[in-house]
C-alpha cells in the first residue's frame, strides 16, 4: 500500500507523522488514527518502522493539531492520547460527546483512576490469585496527603517497616511523577513531599518486569529496578537518596546476564488471569 501526494506522485511514500488527511488519495480504506502526545513519546513511539508496519495494515498515523479544534479535525477513527491536564480532560469529553462513533483510547475517566497510585493498586490488592501459578500482591503502604513533619508518626502507627519508597500520589506521566526516593532511616522521613505514597521496599533482585496488554496479546519485558537492600546496608546508610526514574526503556535488561532466579519470567497461566481481571476492575462504560 502507498500513498500518494496530490501534487508529487513521484516521491516516497510520506512520513505518516506529518500527513494531511485531506491531500491523500489513499488506494484502499485506512483506518484512521489521530493520535495527541507529547514531542517526547512521539519521537520514542512514532518510528519509521512502526509507521511502516501500520500502512501495511491499513492504519494511518495521524497528529491532531493541539492549536485547533479537535471537532474541526479528522475525521478520525481513533483518538490516541497521552496528554493531560484538566482542559485536555475538557476537550476529549465533549469530543466523545458529539463524536460517540470515534473509539478514544483512553477515556479520561478510566485515566482518573490510574492517576492515583493509591487507587491504581487498590485493584490488585481486592483480587486473590494465589495458586499454584503463583502470587501478585502490594506492599504495605501509607498515603501521606500533607505536612512533612507527621511522617514519622504517621509511620510508626501504621507499623511500616524502613526502608520506605516513596512515590508521587498522582501518576500522570510528567517527569515528576516519576522521581522515586528510597528513605532509610525515621528523620529524613521529613525531608520528603507530600502528597505521596509510602511503600515497604520488598528486595526483588533489581529487576522488575513491565507486561503490556492489547486484547489477548501479553508482552513482557524486563527492566532494571533498585538493587535489592541489605541488612547492613541498612545499619550504615541513612538519608533520603532520590532516583529521577527506574523503569525506562533505556533499563532494559532482556539481554543481560541475569541471575535465573530473578531473570524467570511469570508465568503465563498467572499473566492471562492478572489481565482479565484488571480488565474486569478497571474497564469504565
Amino acid at each position: 500500500m502507498r500513498l500518494k501526494d496530490d501534487n508529487d506522485e513521484e516521491e516516497g511514500p510520506k512520513t505518516m507523522s506529518h500527513c494531511s488527511i485531506g491531500h491523500l488519495q489513499p488506494e484502499k480504506s485506512f483506518v484512521i488514527v489521530g493520535y495527541a502526545l507529547t514531542s517526547k513519546k512521539v519521537e520514542s513511539f512514532l518510528k519509521p518502522k512502526l509507521e511502516g508496519l501500520a500502512r501495511n495494515k491499513g492504519i494511518l498515523f495521524v497528529a491532531i493539531d493541539q492549536n485547533r479544534p479537535l471537532s474541526d479535525q479528522g475525521p478520525f477513527d481513533i483518538v490516541l492520547h497521552k496528554l493531560t491536564g484538566k482542559e485536555w480532560r475538557q476537550i476529549l469529553e465533549e469530543y466523545r460527546r458529539t463524536h460517540p462513533e470515534v473509539t478514544v483510547l483512553d477515556p479520561p475517566d478510566a485515566i482518573q483512576h490510574l492517576h492515583n497510585r493509591q487507587s491504581m493498586l487498590q485493584c490488585v490488592a481486592d483480587m486473590n490469585l494465589s495458586d499454584t501459578y503463583g502470587k501478585v500482591g502490594v506492599p504495605r503502604q501509607l498515603v501521606i496527603k500533607r505536612d512533612s513533619s507527621s511522617i514519622p508518626d504517621a509511620v510508626t502507627k501504621a507499623g511500616l517497616i524502613l526502608p520506605l519508597v516513596a512515590k508521587p500520589l498522582v501518576a500522570d506521566g510528567s517527569a515528576k511523577s516519576h522521581e522515586l526516593s528510597l528513605a532509610y532511616d525515621e528523620y529524613s522521613l521529613q525531608k520528603l513531599e507530600p502528597p505521596l505514597v509510602l511503600q515497604e521496599f520488598v528486595n526483588h533482585g533489581g529487576v522488575l518486569f513491565k507486561v503490556y496488554i492489547v486484547g489477548e496479546a501479553i508482552k513482557v519485558v524486563r527492566r532494571f529496578s533498585l538493587p535489592d537492600v541489605t541488612k547492613r546496608e541498612l545499619s550504615k546508610n541513612a538519608g533520603v537518596f532520590r532516583f529521577p526514574r527506574v523503569s525506562c526503556a533505556a533499563a532494559s535488561a532482556d539481554d543481560a546476564d541475569l541471575d535465573p532466579s530473578v531473570a524467570e519470567l511469570p508465568p503465563r497461566p498467572l499473566l492471562e488471569r492478572l489481565a482479565k481481571e484488571l480488565r474486569r476492575r478497571l474497564v469504565v462504560f
